[in-house]
This record gives C-alpha cells, sequence and structure tokens, in this order.
C-alpha cells in the first residue's frame, strides 16, 4: 500500500519510488562521473509555472473549479499553480480525508475478520489520490522551479501530510483487515487472473510489511508510538531542510574567471557555457531594469570572457576535467566539498530573512547527526538493531554482510585497476604538466588533480576528446535515436505531443507512447532536459505523475523525466556530452518500466512496490545501448552538417568504455558501505564522527584517495539524507550485476542479430518493464534470464573480469 501515495512515503523515507520528489528515481550522477567530488545530486520539486499573485481570497482557492491542486481527475494544470492554492488544498483534502478514513476503520473494525481485498485497498487507494495528486504537485514543482513562496508554503503543511501518514500507518482496523484478507486467501483457490492474483498478494504482503515499519505495533497512546511520531515529523523537517541547503549552497557560489590563460585548452562549449553565465549572473545582480534589458541583449564572447564557473552538474564537471589551473580547480572543487557544511552556514544564513524557532539550520552536519540518532532511535522502537536492519527488511538484500560480500567481491578485482588507472594519471602529469606536478613539488595528485589528468591520458590513450563528440550528440537526433531503440526492441513508438498538456518551462517537452501492434495509447512522459541553477536542484531523477490503477480508472501512466544537462548556448542547440546522454538513457529506462507496466493494482504497478535495490536495473540496462552500434547510428549525426559519428570515432568511443571503470567503481563501493556503516555500526552518540566513517571507510574502499581536511561530502549526500536511499545506495550496484546480466541475454544471441534482438526485447518488456512490483524482482529475472542472476557480466562489462 502506498502510504498516502509514492509521494508522501518519501516523507517517510520509506523505501517506496522517491526520496526527492513526488515519487521519484534518481540517478547517481557518480555513475559515471567517478573521478569528481561528491556525486551530483537530484532532489525533490519547486515553485510555480508562471509568476504567481501573491493574494487569493480562500474561498476562491479552496474552489475545486478554480484551483488546479483540486482537480485529480486530469494532469497537472502546472500554467495556473500558485503556491497561495497549496494550503486551501491541503485542508479541504485533509478534512474530507480524514472523516472518510474514520467512517472506513469503522466498517472495518465490524467486519475485519470478512473484510476482501476490494474492500480495502482499492477504496483506501480512491480516498487518498486526491492527497497524492495535489502534494505530488508541490513536491514536483519544488524540484524543478524552487521558489521562496512555495518553500514556506510546502514546509507550512508537510507536518499535516506526515501526521496524516501515520494515522494511515499505523491504522489497526486496516492493518486487521488485511491480515484477515492474506488469511482467507491461504484458504480458498482463487478465480481471478495468477496474475492479477499475484498483484493483490503482494500488494497485501507489501502492505503489512510497510505498515509494521511504520509503527502499527507500536501501542495506541504509547510514550512509544508518540517518540514515534515525533521522529517521523522530525525527521520529515530535516530531509527537507537538508534538500534545501544543498540547493542554496549550490546557488551561492561562482567564481569569476576573467584571466584567458586560466581556461587555456578548455572546449569551446565549456567556454560559451561560463561566458553565458557571466552574463546571466549580471543580469540577476542587475538593479535597474533598463540596465538588465542592456545585458541581456549584449552579444557573449566566449573566446574574450568574462566566465562565470557554478557549482551547477554541467559547469563543475567541465571545470574538474578541463580547466589547467590547478588553483581554480581546487577552488571549484572544494567549493563543491563543502556545500551546506559549517564553511558556507553564516553566509546562507544571513540571507534569511526569517528564522524560526527549533527550525534546523544552514549546516547539515548537526542535521546529519540528528538524524542518524533519530533513526537509530527508530529502528530500536520497531525492534531492530539497527537502522541499516530495518532498511533491509523491505529489499532484496537480506543482511548487510550479502551487500558486504558482494562489495568485496568486486572491490577484490577493482582496487587492483584502480592504482593502475591513478598511477598512469599521475605518470602523465609528471611528464606533460610541468614543474608543479614534480615529485619535488607535489607528492601526488590531489583531489582537485585527478579528474583532470585522467581525462588527459583517456584523450591521449584514445586519440578522442569529448568536445569532439558533442557535435553529434544534439538532443533532439538523440532523442529520436532513443526512441528508435525501443521501437526496435520492444515494439513500442514515441511520439511528439507538445501542446497537449500544460508544462512548467518552456524548455519542458511532452511524449505519448504507443504499442505499435495495437496502436494502442500505453503511456506519455514529460522530459524536463536542461540545467536551470536558479530554482531547479541538481542530478536526474524520473518520478510519477500518474500510476496505472484499476482502482483509480487510470489506464495510461505518466512520468516525469528529469535532467540538467547542457542547456542550449546561444543559436547552438543543447550538445551532450556522452555521460549526459548516457543519464538520459538511465532515466528514460526507469520510466520504461513505470510507463509499459501490464500490472493494474496501484500498489504494484509500474515502478510501485519494486524492491528498492531492484529498480536500478532497467536504468542502468538502457545504459548499455549507448554502446551499440546501430543505436548510436540511429542518434548520432553532427548538428550542422548531418554526417554520422565517423566509423573510426565510434570505434575510439567503444574501446574507452571500460576506462577508468577500477576507479569507478571502488568510488560506488565507498558509497554504499560507508552509507551502511553509518546506519548499522557507527555510533551517533560516541566520539567518533561521521566524517571519521568516511575517512575509514575510504582506507577500505579508495585508499589511493582519501579524503582532504576540509571534504565535507556528506553534507552534500542527499541519496541517503534527504531521500530514499539511506541504508540503501549499495543498491546501484547489487541492481548492476542484474542489469549487466540482463543485457547479457541480448549479447548470447548476437547484437548484430535483429531478430534474436527483438526476440529478446519483447521478452525483456513482457518481464522486467510489465510485471512492476506485482511479482518480486528475483522471479522476474528468473523469468527473462531463465537463471538467477550473476555477477560474471558486470565485471566483464566494466573490464575487470
Amino acid at each position: 500500500m502506498k502510504i498516502l501515495s509514492v509521494a508522501l512515503a518519501t516523507l517517510l523515507s520509506a523505501p517506496q519510488i522517491r526520496a526527492f520528489s513526488s515519487a521519484a528515481i534518481i540517478r547517481s550522477s557518480s555513475t559515471r562521473s567517478n573521478y569528481l567530488s561528491p556525486s551530483v545530486q537530484s532532489c525533490s520539486s519547486s515553485s510555480t509555472a508562471r509568476t504567481m499573485s501573491s493574494v487569493a481570497e480562500d474561498t476562491k482557492v479552496a474552489d475545486p473549479a478554480t484551483n488546479p491542486l483540486l482537480q485529480p481527475d486530469d494532469l497537472p494544470k502546472f500554467s495556473a499553480v500558485e503556491p497561495s492554492q497549496l494550503t486551501p488544498a491541503m485542508q479541504l483534502i485533509l478534512e474530507k480525508l480524514e472523516s472518510d478514513f474514520a467512517a472506513m476503520e469503522s466498517k472495518l473494525a465490524e467486519s475485519k475478520d470478512t473484510a476482501t481485498f476490494d474492500e480495502v485497498l482499492p477504496v483506501l487507494e480512491k480516498m487518498q489520490h486526491p492527497l497524492g495528486f495535489a502534494w505530488g504537485i508541490a513536491s514536483h514543482l519544488n524540484g524543478v522551479k524552487n521558489s521562496d513562496e512555495l518553500r514556506s508554503e510546502y514546509e507550512q503543511n508537510q507536518p499535516n501530510i506526515v501526521k496524516t501518514s501515520m494515522k494511515f500507518s499505523q491504522s489497526k482496523p486496516v492493518y486487521d483487515a488485511l491480515m484477515a484478507v492474506q488469511k482467507g486467501w491461504e484458504s480458498e483457490e482463487s478465480k481471478d487472473d495468477d496474475f492479477v492474483m499475484l498483484q493483490k498478494k503482494r500488494a497485501v504482503a507489501n502492505s503489512l510489511r510497510s505498515m509494521t515499519l511504520q509503527g502499527v505495533g507500536l501501542e495506541e497512546g504509547s510514550p512509544e508510538q508518540i517518540r514515534f511520531n515525533e521522529i517521523k515529523l522530525r525527521s520529515a523537517e530535516l530531509a527537507n531542510a537538508f534538500s534545501n541547503n544543498v540547493l542554496d549552497a549550490t546557488k551561492l557560489f561562482g567564481l569569476t574567471v576573467t584571466d584567458s590563460k586560466s581556461l587555456e585548452g578548455a572546449p569551446d562549449s565549456a567556454l560559451a557555457m561560463w561566458a553565458q553565465a557571466h552574463q546571466q549572473h549580471l543580469i540577476k545582480e542587475a538593479s535597474d531594469e533598463d540596465e538588465k534589458k542592456k545585458l541581456g541583449e549584449a552579444e557573449v564572447d566566449a573566446k574574450a570572457g568574462p566566465w562565470r564557473i557554478t557549482l551547477d552538474g554541467p559547469s563543475y564537471v567541465a571545470a574538474m576535467q578541463h580547466v589547467p589551473d590547478r588553483d581554480i580547480r581546487k577552488q571549484v572543487y572544494i567549493g563543491y566539498l563543502t556545500r551546506a557544511s559549517e564553511f558556507t552556514a553564516e553566509q546562507l544564513e544571513s540571507k534569511e530573512t526569517e528564522k524560526k524557532e527549533g527550525a534546523p539550520g544552514k549546516d547539515n552536519v548537526p542535521i546529519i547527526n540528528e538524524m542518524l540518532k533519530l533513526r537509530k532511535e527508530v529502528s530500536g522502537l520497531l525492534g531492530f538493531n539497527n537502522y541499516a536492519e530495518q532498511s533491509l527488511a523491505s529489499k532484496m538484500a537480506p543482511d548487510v554482510q550479502s551487500v558486504a560480500d558482494l562489495s568485496n567481491l568486486i572491490l577484490e578485482k577493482a582496487l587492483p585497476a584502480a592504482e593502475k588507472e591513478l598511477a598512469a594519471a599521475t605518470a602523465l602529469a609528471r611528464e606533460a604538466g610541468g614543474d608543479e606536478y614534480s615529485e619535488s613539488n607535489l607528492e601526488k595528485l590531489m583531489p582537485w588533480d585527478a579528474a583532470f589528468w585522467v581525462e588527459r591520458l583517456k584523450e591521449n590513450m584514445f586519440d578522442l576528446k569529448e568536445e569532439e563528440l558533442k557535435p553529434y550528440f544534439a538532443l533532439d537526433p538523440v532523442l529520436d535515436g532513443m526512441f528508435g531503440l525501443v521501437d526496435r526492441i520492444f515494439g513500442v513508438e514515441v511520439r511528439e505531443a507538445n501542446g497537449k498538456a500544460e508544462v512548467w518551462h518552456p524548455d519542458v517537452k511532452f511524449f505519448e507512447i504507443y504499442d505499435k501492434e495495437s496502436g494502442e495509447h500505453m503511456a506519455s512522459f514529460f522530459l524536463d532536459p536542461y540545467s536551470r541553477p536558479a530554482d531547479k536542484r541538481g542530478g536526474a531523477w524520473m518520478a510519477d505523475c500518474r500510476g496505472k490503477s484499476s482502482a483509480l480508472g487510470i489506464d495510461v501512466p505518466v512520468a516525469y523525466l528529469t535532467c540538467n544537462g547542457s542547456p542550449p548556448v546561444g543559436e547552438k542547440p543543447s550538445l551532450m556530452s556522452f555521460r549526459e546522454v548516457e543519464t538520459l538513457f538511465h532515466e528514460f529506462g526507469h520510466g520504461l518500466q513505470h510507463m509499459l507496466t501490464r500490472a493494474t493494482i496501484g500498489d504494484v504497478a509500474g515502478i510501485n512496490g519494486v524492491e528498492w535495490d531492484a529498480v536500478e536495473l532497467p536504468s542502468q540496462f538502457m545504459e548499455n545501448w549507448c554502446y551499440d552500434k546501430p543505436t548510436v547510428d540511429g542518434f548520432a549525426k553532427h548538428y550542422e552538417t548531418g554526417e554520422p559519428l565517423p566509423e573510426e570515432m565510434f570505434k575510439k568511443l567503444n574501446d574507452q568504455k571500460t576506462f577508468g571503470a577500477g576507479m569507478m567503481s571502488c568510488r560506488q563501493l565507498l558509497f554504499g558501505m560507508m552509507d551502511l556503516e553509518l546506519h548499522s555500526n557507527y555510533d551517533p552518540d560516541g566520539e567518533e564522527t561521521i566524517f571519521d566513517v568516511q575517512r575509514r571507510m575510504a582506507a577500505i574502499y579508495t585508499p589511493y584517495a582519501l579524503p582532504v581536511e576540509e571534504d565535507r561530502f556528506l553534507c552534500g549526500f542527499s541519496h541517503i539524507f534527504a531521500g530514499g536511499y539511506s541504508a540503501g545506495y549499495y543498491s546501484y550496484k547489487w541492481a548492476e550485476v542484474m542489469s549487466a546480466d540482463a543485457f547479457g541475454a541480448f549479447e548470447d544471441v548476437g547484437l548484430d542479430n535483429e531478430e534474436g534482438v527483438r526476440e529478446v526485447g519483447r521478452k525483456f518488456r513482457e518481464t522486467v518493464l510489465s510485471l512492476g512490483g506485482g511479482v518480486s524482482p528475483s522471479e522476474v529475472f528468473e523469468q527473462f534470464r531463465g537463471r538467477g542472476p550473476s555477477p560474471e557480466a558486470l565485471l566483464r562489462h566494466n573490464g575487470l573480469a
């Protein structure tokens, strides 16, 4: 049961689907940017889609005819959404929800031993839908178009949402009724279709487990229940503050460069991006409208500058990989590494116009410490030894040791490779970097050096620069190629449908998906492709806009796909880096599982009800196709000439696929095991600090790159402190074992065997993409592959076999 929908499960850090928006799955940017300091994270939602009036009559904003948040039977009307509408909408929805739920509890209490499935979960789903719809919009906008007005409204309403959520989670009548439903099934044969019955059983089992983890077993009104609910309220507040602090600190930093020598050799696209960022900064700071207009009309000279480097994903990555000036790289690296820590808190606090008593501050260190204490306490109230044990109770991995065993298996192969990779980059720096990189002046490469010299090493080894590839990766052709791939292997057609749905920003695109054989309109999705540092959170994620549900009469699921790719610069379209192409494929993979589902029971349809350490299977699977020649041929065309990517360049692109795989793997293993250590063996009341844990784990998983003294990476680790990946970040590697093995099925029939690929693709669609949470991930994989997953394909794909 999605206790108050996936959007609301987010608030409780329940491992539903998202931690950063209504129901999103986030892509770890560190998957492909492992040399860059902290992973570029992603989060939740944001402000309005148009300039908003600050005043609205209460009677008007509470009217379903005029308040778009009260119109759950259609797609969101983003152009009409205003922050002032949120509170009256929540008041109206919660008032009705409380009344309806009280009546339902009374009815269930009278017939708890004879309750049927249809009397419980479908009724709850319909009852909760208006709240999930309205709060989902607020959450989504809070991440893609953030504003002070919406933040205020969001924070004001969040406690009431959490309190309502806990009423559902801890309802004894609902729990007893579901137990009766489950018991009744044990003694009768199902007359339903097998898959329908499987969905119902999974939905009930998941709901019972979720309610147990949300404290339904605590005695009503007991000190334990009261304290449990206090922790949930505070945890939601802390997670929201953590996320806001990261966004604010990211926006705070900006480094203006005036000396062209400091950027010598940087790609033209990066120079143009930084020059445009400087112009936008001047426009923002200008107080006079005429001056703003004049600045906006001025032509940007990417070669002459000035330039402004920010901590926004594309800007940060380009700086770390291509700026030759070590001092600039260090400033940018330390700026990114210290976001939302004691290093930025004072400056952020000085910008606050109002400080609420007891509210979390702008330093995420005390927020993290408090969150870890609360998580330890809440797991104890539920009878677990630690929070990691509690988290794994709803995942595929049976225990922490199983995750450690897999991590150590990969580490055994990855660590020697990583050390060899860094040694090669160091040797190149010594040889080509000049006196400042000599052994007498620099004992070893610093963290702000590694990405730069690894990139130079890659260019030398493969005679291929990222800048040479970018002209072949314009967004629109990449989309066409990606859509051509799913047409080819899954038998679905994606059609552009701009204008059929309202959007929150002019950059946003809208698409529809049709089954090629039947012509059925199966799903739709929004795509928000570009970074917008002023009001959009970093990273990339997929979120649930509308889920498939027989109870709600929704046959066409809708997804939000959000990326932070390189935006158009001047007259040039968006020219993507190859990592950005992979990220787009990754998020589309998440979207396909949500959109192509055959499951119709809302709680297990699409991404709902899928164990957290399996949700990355379809996303990471899709990344593999970025190295498939027919797929690349479908999108890699020069944006000016239309010429396809030369065969020689494609070969080099494929040759470098496993370049740096050792360091990439070790970094991901560090994140996963550090997360589990913080939530299992670490004592937040002890003498050891969270940064001591980071250093201790780094000594095991990345001993070649220990944290510098200023390292505050954890202060920006939104995955585990502002989302659903707490004690679950290992899921990326766990699921990568399955995704690599799944792609191996296509390799087995031969990627040049079109008929074979099509046949395996249809089977992947019918299993992994169709069954949703209605069947356990291990069973789904066995249905597709005919056996359990093996790590051999992962090691082979990473060049570590």
